[in-house]
């Protein structure tokens, strides 16, 4: 154990512990009963103790995993702004920071496609509770701290704060664009590729910045 415990540290990276990979398994495991119950019933309609006995745990015990039955749902997109910033650091070093951003939206745009309606249950669920909406807008713009700053580096930003603000700008944008898009392919029950329509939007944007660029 010591000797992986070194190895994992030599190469840069923490050890992720038995208990932080079951802790984790099990949290897939509850949010597949969640979601399951949530289309079944509706999310009001369903209870935590009945997403509990489903997964055959008690309602404590529920709660060591998650907070909230919001955050069974919201906890995916905590996920997805690391992954997002994750796949953003990798992109080539002279791409452009619009295409690098569209590039790395493809973690959240990709689906399953022998599941498009596990993905569509999702974003109906955020569509159809209020206070559902309202916490997933509040995660996404947390996205924004974790990708400002390498679209800050790829713009050549002196750290000013007027600098900073391009970054912010294009960043917020984005995400806007992600959010314009999801509210099109939920509204047209996935029949175009969400991947299709954030093209269609972020093109959008760009194509009217060249314009008024160029004087057209």
């Amino acid at each position: 154990m010591a000797e992986t415990s070194r190895t994992s540290s030599a190469r840069g990276t923490a050890p992720t512990s038995l208990r932080e990979r079951t802790r984790a398994a099990m949290r897939a495991e509850v949010s597949e009963v969640a979601f399951r119950l949530f289309a079944e019933q509706g999310f009001d309609e369903t209870t935590v103790e009945q997403i509990a006995a489903e997964a055959g745990l008690s309602r404590t015990t529920f709660f060591r995993y998650f907070g909230t039955k919001e955050e069974v749902v919201l906890g995916k997109f905590g996920e997805f702004g690391h992954e997002i910033a994750a796949a953003l650091a990798t992109r080539p070093a002279d791409e452009r920071p619009w295409g690098a951003l569209r590039r790395a939206f493809d973690v959240v745009t990709h689906t399953d496609p022998a599941e498009p309606e596990q993905s569509l249950s999702l974003m109906r669920l955020l569509s159809d509770a209020c206070a559902l909406t309202t916490r997933q807008w509040e995660k996404t713009q947390g996205w924004q701290s974790m990708l400002v700053p390498e679209i800050s580096r790829r713009l050549g930003d002196s750290g000013e704060p007027a600098d900073a603000l391009r970054a912010r700008a294009l960043v917020a944008s984005a995400i806007a664009c992600l959010d314009a898009a999801t509210d099109a392919w939920t509204a047209g029950d996935g029949t175009t590729p969400l991947s299709v329509l954030l093209d269609r939007a972020m093109g959008t944007v760009s194509e009217l910045s060249e314009e008024n660029l160029t004087g057209r």
